[in-house]
């Protein structure tokens, strides 16, 4: 046996060996555990506190529907936004672009990353978006790019503001120029919103980058993120090696991204709800439910005071 031969063998025992200690990525998703700073944590913990480690504050990834579960979207309505044709450009690497996406969807059960949905949050009509994380890495591509342009179109035509909460690695490399297109295209219908003098918020979830970044995440009327939340361009190396300094560790994070002014407010996901609503109220002019209960206990207050006295 030549040394070609023996190296290859030698490969294919490490790798064996490997397989046989680590859990396979369907033993992981299906696992009752996920890991975190202090090892293993249960999923149902993680759950009870609303996807954040109690012990480091690690705000983790959600699916849309559970962001909007947490953040108070009441009767809330999944809208169905256009889909394109799949893989226009036939890609193909390791497998192809149409099976990609045909896993996505069996994973995600979406038609694509992004979802964009109607209804009262705080007891004002909104239209909110979300992306997820689990479909392709976020990334953006034609059918993504469809949906933000059909959710800001449906603000502008019920008069209501919109509210996004972006994620991924950027603009979808299948697709190609494509993808690209959509950064334009995001940027001109988020400026056809603010024509018409709607709020549009933002707020940045972990992790947020590449052409999702330089185009309609940073364009929020108001620029809110999740705690220790990644938000990007470049990557970290491509920029130290650009500028030729040594970056500042907490660098390219949310909180660095406070203390420059990008990021208007750092806010804990289980406050959301209330920081926005607090807002629109403000922007609209109009009481949230939070606004009319406070109002309604101070209310009682003042009645029992004069009964008092």
């Amino acid at each position: 046996m030549n040394w070609i031969n023996k190296f290859k063998k030698l490969g294919e025992s490490i790798k064996r060996n490997i397989n046989k200690k680590f859990p396979t990525k369907s033993e992981r998703e299906s696992s009752a555990w996920t890991s975190c700073c202090k090892g293993p944590i249960l999923k149902t913990d993680l759950k009870e506190n609303l996807f954040v480690c109690p012990q480091c504050n690690k705000h983790h990834r959600i699916s849309p529907s559970q962001r909007f579960e947490i953040i108070g979207f009441s009767n809330y309505e999944i809208l169905k936004t256009p889909i394109p044709k799949d893989d226009p450009l036939d890609w193909v690497d390791t497998k192809s672009y149409k099976d990609r996406l045909k896993d996505a969807r069996k994973k995600t059960n979406q038609d694509c990353a992004v979802v964009i949905a109607k209804g009262k949050l705080k007891g004002i009509d909104v239209t909110v978006g979300a992306t997820n994380f689990e479909f392709i890495g976020g990334s953006s591509g034609a059918a993504e790019t469809e949906a933000i342009i059909y959710g800001v179109q449906y603000a502008i035509d019920n008069k209501t503001p919109f509210i996004f909460f972006p994620c991924g690695g950027g603009q979808r490399m299948f697709e190609s120029p494509i993808a690209l297109a959509g950064m334009t295209k995001t940027t001109l219908a988020i400026n056809e919103l603010k024509k018409n003098n709607l709020p549009y918020l933002v707020c940045f979830t972990d992790p947020t980058a590449g052409g999702i970044t330089a185009s309609f995440a940073m364009l929020g009327d108001i620029q809110y993120s999740e705690p220790g939340a990644l938000i990007a361009f470049a990557g970290r190396r491509v920029v130290q090696a650009t500028v030729k300094e040594e970056l500042p560790l907490d660098f390219q994070t949310a909180e660095f991204l406070l203390k420059h002014g990008f990021v208007d407010r750092i806010v804990e996901r289980k406050n959301l709800g209330d920081e926005i609503g607090k807002i629109l109220s403000i922007l609209l002019n109009k009481n949230s439910e939070l606004d009319l209960k406070n109002n309604e206990q101070t209310s009682e207050l003042s009645i029992k005071t004069r009964e008092a006295s």
